[in-house]
């Protein structure tokens, strides 16, 4: 059954974030509700759900909505859903989201958002940050603006994912298939948001290696100086995650940083990942 609910938000912080009442995204939504979140969205780069526990197919279905789903190359996914990337973290399998990263930029047609749904929770600790980029952007001085307007970057899926991370055969293997299916590409470092023309910096730790036509001091300055920039905390949202949480965010115009200040216990996350275009 469809129902139109009445939906309220309460805005977090100047830069990004709201947490979004009024609807069960667990239910099947009329398309006047998934338009009113699509531009909610837009206007505040994340939505936060609190208490609305999601099993793997009903977020499919909510992800769903903005979009194709992507199935991570190289990141454990659930059998039997494999549109459903699993980050499950303890002391057998260490977090790797502790940097200020945008998801899959390694790719051509990197996501336009991700949903993420809290599974399973440590005590204690295990927020995650996000960060703004267009609101980082916008506090740049105009000549910084313009000297990064028109550069390109290279993003490369091995900056995250390394070979020496994957050991055994038949990790290898998988590694090796997916880093020939991804090689490095190139995107702007000013990214032009499709919905709204804003700028924002599409830069990340996470996966950009090189600033395309410098040298690699030059590029490692300017980069360093961009990812310190970016990470500053007027432009950051802090969640501290409650069982049943779920936060869709903007991929196209946000980073994000998973503490990882938990060990020894365990953290599960579900991701469903929703697929983008070329960025401009």
């Amino acid at each position: 059954m469809m129902v139109t609910m009445a939906i309220t938000i309460t805005r977090l912080t100047p830069a990004l974030g709201a947490i979004v009442d009024g609807i069960s995204i667990a239910d099947d939504l009329p398309r006047q509700s998934i338009d009113r979140l699509g531009e909610l969205l837009v206007e505040h780069h994340i939505l936060f759900f609190r208490r609305q526990p999601l099993t793997p197919p009903q977020q499919c279905r909510f992800a769903g909505y903005f979009g194709e789903l992507h199935i991570h190359p190289i990141y454990p996914v659930l059998p039997e859903l494999p549109e459903i990337m699993v980050i499950d973290t303890h002391e057998g399998f260490l977090p790797d989201n502790d940097n200020w990263h945008t998801d899959v930029t390694f790719i051509e047609t990197p996501p336009m958002g991700a949903v993420l749904a809290a599974q399973q929770l440590p005590p204690s600790g295990g927020d995650t940050s996000w960060s703004s980029s267009a609101a980082a952007f916008d506090a740049l001085a105009p000549a910084w603006q313009g000297f990064l307007t028109g550069l390109t970057a290279l993003h490369d899926f091995a900056r995250s994912f390394p070979p020496e991370r994957f050991t055994a055969p038949e990790e290898r293997e998988r590694w090796q298939i997916a880093r020939d299916k991804n090689p490095p590409v190139i995107h702007p470092v000013v990214r032009t948001h499709p919905a709204t023309g804003r700028k924002g910096l599409f830069v990340n730790e996470g996966f950009t290696t090189r600033i395309v036509g410098f040298s690699a001091k030059e590029s490692d300055a300017v980069l360093r100086f961009l990812f310190d920039h970016a990470a500053k905390p007027e432009f950051t949202v802090r969640w501290r995650w409650k069982p049943g949480d779920v936060a869709f965010w903007d991929n196209r115009c946000t980073q994000h940083y998973a503490l990882a200040d938990y060990l020894p216990h365990r953290r599960v996350m579900h991701r469903a990942t929703i697929l983008g275009d070329r960025p401009v």
